[in-house]
């Protein structure tokens, strides 16, 4: 399973000039954590986060002034390009979602953009990727069944998927066949693992 199989595209994207209320907007009325920022020829030129639009932005209540309380700086930045991360990390389309979810975890990220180069293409966040992970057994089936039907051919394979688990009965004798059976079933997203066997094994189990 590759990036470009989950990833999220159009994406939805500021720019440098935008101003911070209205990234925070866009955040806000999304449900993002995240967005990427891009120059005018699309080129990802940073990203900014929820922590960056709200760090220094929230005065303190001045009813409070009657207490002896630490003094919190304020910022006056109004746009994106003042508060956003310019050292950003992203992946290509090809990206195994694999590496791209060690990559989130080991970097406490919850999305990476996806680039063409250094163009925006897409992104993926890790609630595409649980998205992935909680995809029904039925629908896996499905789309394996239909990949395996494509290379081999009708009522050739018997597919059945135990949370996420794919076995794949073939009822011809071929280990090749079934070595790609087993790759095209594991490019399936939501499947975690694939085994195929000649259906005379599967029968006699």
């Amino acid at each position: 399973m590759r990036a470009r199989d989950i990833m999220t595209a159009p994406v939805v994207s500021v720019r440098p000039g935008t101003s911070v209320k209205e990234a925070a907007a866009l955040l806000a009325t999304n449900g993002f954590t995240a967005l990427p920022v891009v120059a005018d020829d699309d080129r990802l030129v940073g990203i900014v986060t929820e922590a960056d639009l709200m760090r220094d932005r929230v005065p303190r209540d001045p009813r409070a002034y009657c207490h002896p309380l630490e003094q919190l700086p304020t910022t006056t930045t109004t746009t994106v390009a003042e508060v956003m991360t310019t050292a950003v990390t992203a992946m290509g389309p090809g990206t195994d979602v694999a590496v791209l979810t060690k990559a989130l975890l080991d970097a406490h990220q919850r999305s990476m953009p996806i680039v063409d180069g250094s163009r925006l293409v897409g992104i993926v966040t890790r609630r595409d990727i649980v998205g992935v992970i909680a995809r029904d057994d039925r629908t896996i089936a499905d789309e394996v069944r239909h990949r395996l039907e494509i290379y081999g051919g009708d009522r050739r394979w018997r597919v059945e998927v135990h949370d996420g688990m794919v076995d794949i009965g073939d009822e011809f004798d071929d280990s090749t066949d079934r070595h790609v059976a087993t790759v095209l079933a594991e490019s399936v997203p939501g499947v975690v693992r694939a085994t195929a066997f000649a259906a005379r094994d599967e029968d006699e189990r």
